[in-house]
């Protein structure tokens, strides 16, 4: 083989290699003063972040219960899914934060003992903007999020629409009241027990702190267009056993004329259905990041 020829062939394969990988750093500590505690979440950085001078559009990527800060790369593989989208011009390149949420539902704890919505708002994004190269504002900023991390990336949309330009939510862990109340102990013990309340039965699960992080309750007592102030896109799967509840925001966002995407599709709650959905997800919000 010529030199020449030699040179071509290795240089097809250090590009072709290399082109758009991204980097990731896991569990990156924040010492927080607000939950005295450490806290570690997980940043990918796209390539070309490190040898240029730009700044970047960020998107939080909230997981589910249960998982943690490094759950969206070890199953939902987003570095490997936002490197291929970046370099096929799906997404814009973006800085994607994923942190711990542990079970905290991202909200605040009826009795103080997590404050996460707190420590997100005040700490994290502060942290995060300080740290690494993110364009600090509003128009550059997104949230999406799985399952628990759907919840939460709605009721931060919702309670900050200042902070986020758009927000999209996978098979959100929303309920109406009425499926609420109903929900089996074990089940709301689980999920709501140390934000709401332990052994709460019936209506007597309707606290203060229920109201004001109810995604339904939120959205009630807001203008359509103070809701209208973030774009929302909501997908769930067909068999999931929160279809019910991304049906009904669905039918309220569209009651109160709020414009939104609203997706339907074949898949269960696992991983599989978010992998082949998250990168239509991150699209939505990166078109939010692009000059119109």
């Amino acid at each position: 083989m010529k030199p020449k020829i030699v040179f071509i062939f290795f240089a097809i394969i250090y590009f072709t290699a290399g082109f758009s990988q991204g980097k990731v750093l896991t569990k990156q500590i924040i010492k927080s003063t607000i939950l005295n505690r450490d806290v570690h979440y997980t940043v990918y950085l796209p390539e070309g972040y490190e040898t240029n001078g730009r700044n970047y559009p960020v998107t939080y990527l909230l997981h589910g219960h249960g998982d943690s800060d490094d759950g969206w790369i070890q199953f939902g593989e987003i570095n490997r899914l936002a490197d291929a989208a970046t370099k096929e011009g799906k997404i814009a390149p973006m800085i994607i934060v994923t942190p711990d949420g542990f079970k905290s539902f991202y909200m605040n704890a009826f009795d103080g003992s997590m404050n996460y919505e707190d420590f997100f708002i005040k700490e994290l994004i502060p942290h995060i903007e300080k740290t690494y190269k993110v364009k600090a504002d509003k128009r550059f900023r997104g949230i999406a999020g799985l399952s628990m991390g759907g919840y939460g990336s709605l009721l931060y949309a919702l309670k900050y629409p200042e902070l986020f330009v758009a927000a999209a939510p996978l098979s959100a862990a929303i309920w109406t009241n009425n499926d609420y109340e109903n929900m089996q102990e074990a089940r709301y013990n689980n999920y709501f027990g140390s934000s709401i309340g332990k052994n709460l039965k019936g209506k007597d699960r309707l606290t203060n702190n229920w109201y004001a992080n109810s995604i339904f309750s939120i959205i009630d007592n807001k203008t359509p267009e103070a809701l209208g102030a973030v774009k929302y896109w909501i997908d769930c799967g067909d068999d999931d056993f929160l279809t019910v509840g991304n049906a009904q925001l669905h039918i309220t966002l569209t009651n109160k004329k709020v414009a939104h995407e609203f997706r339907i599709r074949d898949g269960d709650h696992n991983w599989t259905y978010w992998r082949n959905n998250v990168i239509e997800a991150l699209s939505f919000i990166s078109d939010n990041f692009r000059a119109k």
